[in-house]
Formats: C-alpha cells, structure tokens, sequence
C-alpha cells in the first residue's frame, strides 16, 4: 500500500508514518487516555484510520500521516474534508485524503483532535493534480494546497445553493475562420481529450471563442476551465460566457472578490453546480467536475505565473491536468511562447491557425523604420527620433477618419531616468545612490525636483557629482510625459491616459481621441482604433533578458490586434528597426514563425523550454550545499550575485550577498531532476538548517 492508500499517482513511495507524530516534543510517546476515562475515545467501527495531508510545509515531512478516527467523528471525517490534528507538540490543520482499514505502521497512532467542517472540498481528482504540481516543482503537497483550496467560511457552506440552469450547445460559427477550428469544437462535443495552440486572429473576438469552446465542452456534460491573466480579460471572457451559456452555467473566480463570495462560488463547482469556471491563475485547480476543457489565454503574460512557493505556471498546472484528467487542451493567444511552439513541434498539440489570406485581410497595415528607402528620404532623422514623421501622418489620417489612436509607451511615470545634461551621467541620490527620476510638475510654474525611485527622497539641489552641473536631460521618457507632448501636438484632441500610474480603462468610446497605454493596459475600442504607434521598441528589445524579444513581441500583438483591418484603414507604426526579427515577425503577422525560431535557438543554446532548469538561490554556503546533494549528470551554472537586498522565502530580513546558480538537465530528466531537488530540501529541513534557499523549476527568467 502507497503513503496515499487509494493511489499510486497520488502519493509518491515513503509509507504512510504515525501522525501527531508518535514521539512528542521531549521524545517520549503520549499518554494513552486510562480505560474509563471522561476523555477516552474508541476507534470508527469501519475504516478507523484517517490518511492526512497536514498544513505543514517542511520538506522531510511532505507525506500523509495516518490518524485514528475516533467514533464520535466517523460520520464526519469523510475524504476531503479539513480536520484538526496533533503534529510535533501543536495542533495543525490538515485534510483527510483516505479512510482505511489498517495501517503499515507499528507503533501507536494519535487520533484526530476534530473535524472543522464534513465539506469534502479536497476531492481525489484535486488531491492528485497538487500532488503532481507539487512534484514537478519539486515543492510541498502543503504549499500547492494553498494555491488551490482557499480559505473555509462557515457561514457560506450553511447557505442553501440557488437553483442554475445548465448550459446549451452554442452556435460555433466563428471558429469556421480557422480550418482546424470546427474539428477542434467536434472534439469537445464528442468529449475527446484535443490539445491544440490557438493563434487568434487579429481583431478577432477572443472571449466568444472561448466562451464556444466552453459552453460546447458543458452541453457534452463535461466541466471547462477558462485561465486569463487578469481582472479586465476576466470580465469579457465572463461576459462572452455568460452571453453564449447563460449566467447560471458560468462562475468567476478571483482573488479580488473578497473570502465569502469567493468561497461560495468556489463551492458551487465544488459540488457540481456548475460547470464553466472563468478565472485567474489559481482557477486551474478549480474543482470542476469531469474537466472536458482546460484553456489558457495569453499564457507568456508573467501574471500566469505564481509568486508563491512552489511557483507554478497556469500553463504547466493546465498541462497537467489535461493529461491526469483525459481533457482537451487549449493554449490561445494573439502571440506565441517558446512553450507553445514546443507543445507543437513535439506533436503533442496541433496548431488552430488561420490561412493568410485571412490574416492579411483581417490585420492592419504594419510599417517600421527603415522598412523603406523613401521614409528615410523625407524623414533622415526617422531612426533616431522617438516619434518620427510616419507616425505623426498615421495619427492624422486615423484622427481624421474620428478613429481613436492607441499609443503604447512602455515605460510609466513622466522622466523615469535622468542624466547629466553637460557630461551624460546617470544622475543619482545622495542619500542612497538610487536613481533620480522627475515626476510631472505640478501647480504651478515651478518645475518638480528630481526624485529618489529608491527611498523616494527629493533632491532640488541637484548637482552632478561628476562635473557639478545642475542641469538634466531625459534619459527615457514615460507614459505621463508622452500624453503631454501629444496634447501639444495635437491640441484640439482628447487624450486619454490608461496605466502607468493612471487608472487602467477597460473601454474608450468612438470617435477621435488619443489613448496612451503602458504594455496591458490597452483600453478595448469600439470599432477598433485607426492607428496604434508602438514607441520605444528599441528600448524594449534591448532588455538584458531571456524572453525580451518574445515578451516585446506579445505586447506589441496585443496592442495591434487592437486595430482596424488594413482594408479599412488600420495602421500600425513600430518605431523600432525593421531588420529586427520581432520587428519582421510583427510586419508579417507571423507569431507561429518566431515562436518556432526562438524555440530553435533555445535548444541550440540549451535553454528553457529545450531544457529543464532550476534556479536555486540563497547563502553561498547554502546553495553549495544543496548542490551537493545533486547527481553528476546534473549540469550546474554559476554562482552570479543576486541583486543587494534581495529577500528569500522563510528568511526574517533581506538576505545580503545571495547567489543564483542553474542547474540543468534535459527534459527527459526533468522529473528526475524535480526530486532530486526536492530530496536536498528535505535533508535540508530535516537538520533544520536556518539559512533559506529557493528552488525555482522553470523560472521565467533564469538570467
């Protein structure tokens, strides 16, 4: 018998042990309670052992713990639901994974200490996708059930659940655009478990699409999972949901929506009331019954990733799933991850693409710089100005057709960097060598002081600590200053502000009007804009990361999928060189084509995807230490320094002098690799070493 009695996915090898555990906090067993005792308890008739995941997140622990059921809680301790229970000296919560009838172990068992509540909101189905997540992050059953089961509120299991209606097999006709598109929707009709990488068109309406995927996955009799990465594309999917199944058949799940409504509606799918969840990231553990459709939109977005040990990924947490489950998988974005191009090329998913024909009738028209001679004729200095003439005459003519103008500025604020404008030296604090910005000025005639954006001290008495001159130029300019300079360009046009310090619109009206956004935070158009001007793509490519070229190359998708058809006057201007690949890739509306070539790079350099890696971080002594531990075939890169200051889990203040070194094998050893890791932390926490060390699988970012 496995650690997790009913399956063998579910619980790794070690058997199950004693819990509270069988030798207290002075080393001695506890006292079992004397024959004719008030506080004697007498074991369950049937299956009087409880097999317990406890709420405690060390390492050398993460495994079940067997427990007597005392007879008072027999009915109650039902698999799933959350108990109390004694473990090393304090009571703990935990959940029940399994009734059985013996145990493997042979010494004396505790007893569980209470029931909190018989709801089984931890189901096998649930319980095994933690496990699964937690193993290939190499990170704890108890962290991972965090992420996915939120918070009890005792009130809300009293309430009696309102009646819903089931959803009806939807109209399907837009993914007849896509040649593969119908043969997907079959698919779910039938229950088959399809996985496919969807690229949308652009102006497509992405959250009709996916609500059709949906509502078909539920008229079949089966559950859909619907994964974005925010609140404002949690609220068009809900809405196109709602709009093709009906508000009864669709709830959503987010962080925002407080403990009581949260939970109740979580317990709505919990107990098979409905079957289209929509949600953020933690909904990919939403307990949907019989999951039939497991869908992730915009999955290189970084809120799909979870600041929280074990760290995973929505992507991966979906992968998951669909393969426990036998479920349809639907990656989906207007751009297309390195991690997406793999689950094609290795012919796990199949592509849902357009032909080009389509895309070219339904894409904007995409010009940069450089791309041609005579541009560079009438305007010499195009490469070099922020916003060169061919924008300004693509504003025009869009605002002279009452079309908005969306403006993508990549940086927030109004002068994020400032420099010496005699000698060019970046200008820093006094205080704390921290580098000097200069918000907007207020009222006034007086121009702000140049402001610290590290201890946020404001220094009006700047002087260049190189030359002394007290003069600044701008070394970037931000979102709050670019609305400025467009009101001065154009002066009898409204200019709207989302993001960057501003709040973020969900929707601007039609008519003229310039719209400046941060990367996200691009407002949706009625009828589409009529031009989108992508600034400062140089500056956004140049960033010292892995993914700079694949994530400028999802934002810009995003803020061009945004406008009109080029037959219809839609034009797009990068302002960014025209020989860059991302540039070409844009120019074309070929996503599939640069994901595959940036995926061809990786395995040439052997990188994430093409590999797995592991970013272990923390003490120098530590890390070393946790190395170690690790197989020859294991190939280790670094140590490079952390930046100053940086804080690692479990650590009471920032650590000083932390270290990042990469570990990494190929994928065929990545499963491998994840226990490994997970068998150093564990002999790590058993010696109850105090300096901390993170293990990250699969970062976004290993550099």
């Amino acid at each position: 018998m496995t650690a997790g009695g009913t399956s063998e996915a579910l619980f790794a090898a070690p058997p199950a042990e004693a819990a509270t555990p069988p030798v207290g906090p002075t080393g001695k067993p506890a006292e079992k309670p004397r024959k004719g005792h008030r506080n004697e308890r007498l074991p369950a008739a049937a299956r009087p052992v409880a097999r317990v995941a406890v709420d405690v997140n060390l390492a050398h622990l993460d495994r079940p713990f067997d427990y007597q059921v005392p007879e008072q809680l027999a009915g109650q301790a039902v698999p799933g639901a959350r108990v109390r229970v004694r473990f090393a000296g304090r009571t703990v919560d935990g959940f029940v994974l399994a009734r059985e009838d013996t145990t493997e172990h042979t010494g004396r068992l505790g007893w569980l200490e209470k029931v909190v509540s018989p709801e089984p909101v931890l189901g096998p189905e649930l319980a095994g996708l933690c496990r699964a997540v937690a193993d290939r992050y190499a990170g704890t059953l108890a962290d991972v059930l965090r992420l996915a089961v939120p918070p009890r509120h005792a009130r809300v299991e009293a309430e009696t659940p309102r009646e819903r209606t089931p959803a009806a097999a939807p109209e399907t006709t837009g993914w007849d655009a896509y040649p593969r598109g119908p043969a997907l929707l079959e698919a779910l009709a039938a229950g088959r478990g399809a996985h496919a990488v969807w690229q949308a068109l652009p102006g497509e309406d992405w959250p009709a699409r996916l609500a059709e995927a949906a509502a078909t996955t539920a008229a079949a009799g089966r559950g859909a999972v619907i994964v974005v990465p925010d609140r404002r594309d949690l609220d068009r999917v809900q809405a196109a949901c709602e709009a093709v199944a009906g508000e009864d058949a669709v709830v959503a799940l987010a962080a925002d929506l407080g403990p009581a409504e949260r939970y109740r509606r979580w317990l709505a799918v919990a107990r098979g009331h409905v079957r289209i969840v929509v949600g953020t990231r933690a909904a990919a553990f939403a307990p949907v019954a019989d999951p039939g459709l497991v869908a992730v939109w915009d999955d290189g977005d970084d809120s799909h990733a979870e600041p929280r040990a074990p760290y995973p990924h929505a992507r991966d947490v979906a992968m998951t799933r669909a393969h426990r489950d036998g479920a349809a998988l639907l990656v989906a974005g207007f751009a297309r991850t390195a991690e997406a191009a793999l689950l094609v090329a290795s012919g796990w998913a199949h592509d849902v693409v357009a032909d080009r024909a389509t895309v070219r009738a339904r894409g904007p028209r995409v010009t940069a710089i450089g791309e041609d001679d005579r541009q560079l004729l009438r305007d010499p200095a195009a490469r070099a100005a922020r916003m060169p003439s061919v924008a300004f005459e693509a504003a025009r003519a869009a605002l002279a057709a009452r079309a908005p103008v969306l403006v993508q500025v990549p940086r927030r604020g109004y002068l994020p960097a400032v420099a010496c404008a005699r000698c060019r030296e970046p200008a820093r604090c006094r205080r704390c060598a921290g580098p000097l910005s200069l918000p907007a000025a207020g009222r006034g005639d007086h121009e702000a002081a140049p402001t610290c954006r590290w201890c946020g001290h404001p220094d009006a008495a700047y002087r260049c600590g190189a030359c002394g001159s007290p003069q600044l130029r701008a070394l970037a300019v931000g979102s709050a200053r670019t609305a400025e300079e467009l009101g001065r360009a154009f002066p009898q046009i409204v200019v709207r502000s989302s993001g960057g310090g501003a709040a973020v619109l969900d929707t601007v009206p039609p008519g003229p009007a310039l719209v400046v956004a941060t990367p996200g935070a691009e407002p949706v158009a009625e009828g589409g804009y009529g031009a989108a001007l992508l600034l400062d793509g140089a500056v956004l490519l140049a960033r010292p990361e892995l993914r700079a070229g694949e994530e400028t190359l999802r934002r810009w998708f995003g803020a061009a999928a945004l406008v009109r058809p080029g037959p219809e006057g839609g034009r797009v201007v990068v302002v960014a060189e025209s020989s860059t690949p991302a540039v070409q890739a844009l120019v074309r509306w070929d996503p599939a084509g640069h994901a595959a070539t940036e995926l061809a790079a990786r395995e040439e350099l052997a990188l994430p995807p093409a590999r797995r890696m592991a970013a272990i971080d923390g003490p120098p002594a530590a890390v070393a230490d946790l190395l170690a531990a690790l197989p020859d075939t294991v190939e280790v890169l670094g140590p490079v320094e952390l930046p100053p200051g940086t804080r690692l889990p479990g650590a009471e203040e920032r650590t000083e002098g932390a270290e990042r070194c990469l570990a990494r094998v190929p994928r065929t050893q990545g499963r491998e690799l994840a226990r490994e890791l997970h068998a150093a932390q564990a002999v790590r926490s058993a010696r109850k070493e105090r300096e901390p060390v993170r293990v990250l699988l699969d970062p976004l970012d290993p550099l």
